[in-house]
């Protein structure tokens, strides 16, 4: 199974068909090349590609690195491939799963968005999860792992005590961004790291498109918090349409950039406009029978050294951080936020690094 994904350009739906042709993967690979061409879709070229001993021998060393490497593999044709993704005509022959993919009786929510989230944005994604997570312990959050939004749904999810899902555009052997390691391992650790590629692909832009029919096929339904006209999030969400599954947005202001493609979202009818969990619940029929957590509001203390000790704390516990990350673990408005950050850095105790990042000057 693993050889015939890796065959060059013959996709999910080819591989798919010459499945249903021939019974088994094994059994296309005992093909000659004029009984392949026999299949519709297979001309001479793929016929080639299928023959070539480089994807026999390609699949070997996969199999070999992934076994080194504690992966494990879904095949399409396994009863514990996820459901609402195999329902997908376009879902992978192959998904390769570090840490453990659990979705049987999971409700699965798709949580995307831009990677330049405002501070409002950031805020829209913490409290719909934190909220959801408090009602559902069985809500599983798949999100994509970039910057931004993504980053912000699995963080939201690892602290509220629920499982998570990044779904790579790459294969295992690589992490990207880089900076976003350590939250990979806290997410393999309660729940999944999922890609569709061979360990040894590296990031492209085109892989990241693809991956996102994963990130809207996965799920019962997909949130968009925050995008602009362009993006990754829009393509998810065109993707989770076609595949009949639920979209939700939250909308934003008419003159908000980075809200201009939710708001196109829910103007065009694509999306459900929600503005919290209860319209989530609603929409998808979510009946709750948990006690919603009791939140305990901590004090707010206007003092300068209250605010400073918030962000210390969270540069103690992250090492280097985003100036996203800082804003979204402390709660500070972006616009004090960057006040007490300079007042910091002149006191010396922390430090300004290269890409709006900061870490504690004895790190």
């Amino acid at each position: 199974m693993i050889a015939l994904s890796m065959v060059p350009g013959i996709g999910s739906i080819g591989s798919k068909r010459i499945l249903q042709y021939t019974g088994s993967a094994e059994a296309v690979f005992a093909c000659d090349g004029r009984s392949l061409k026999r299949i519709p879709g297979v001309g001479s070229l793929l016929a080639s590609r299928i023959l070539d001993k480089k994807v026999i021998e390609n699949a070997a060393k996969e199999l070999e690195y992934i076994s080194r490497n504690g992966i494990k593999c879904l095949y399409y044709t396994e009863e514990n491939y996820p459901a609402y993704l195999k329902f997908c005509e376009d879902a992978p022959l192959v998904l390769y799963v570090r840490g453990e993919l659990k979705l049987e009786g999971k409700k699965v929510l798709s949580v995307v968005g831009t990677r330049r989230p405002s501070v409002h944005g950031l805020e829209n994604c913490n409290r719909l999860i934190r909220d959801l997570a408090g009602r559902h312990s069985d809500l599983v959050i798949v999100s994509g792992l970039a910057y931004g939004i993504d980053y912000c749904a699995h963080l939201a999810a690892l602290e509220s005590g629920i499982n998570t899902i990044a779904v790579l555009g790459h294969g295992m052997k690589y992490m990207y961004p880089a900076y976003h390691r350590k939250i990979a391992r806290r997410i393999e650790s309660c729940g999944a790291l999922l890609s569709d590629f061979p360990s040894g692909e590296r990031p492209a832009k085109n892989n990241f498109i693809k991956r996102n029919r994963i990130i809207g096929g996965l799920s019962e339904a997909t949130v968009v918090v925050e995008s602009g006209v362009r993006g990754g999030a829009l393509i998810t969400a065109d993707l989770a349409n076609s595949y009949n599954r639920e979209v939700f947005a939250f909308p934003g202001q008419a003159a908000d950039a980075t809200a201009a493609g939710c708001n196109r979202l829910i103007k065009s009818h694509k999306a459900a406009l929600i503005e919290n969990f209860r319209d989530v619940e609603y929409m998808l029929g979510w009946d709750s029978k948990e006690n919603p957590k009791q939140e305990i509001q901590g004090s707010i203390f206007p003092e300068c050294t209250i605010q400073e000790k918030k962000i210390l704390e969270v540069l103690k516990s992250e090492g280097e951080s985003s100036v996203d990350l800082i804003c979204f673990r402390s709660g500070l408005p972006v616009g004090k936020l960057h006040e007490v950050l300079l007042n910091l850095e002149f006191t010396g105790l922390i430090k300004a690094l290269p890409g709006d990042y900061y870490r504690l000057v004895n790190l």
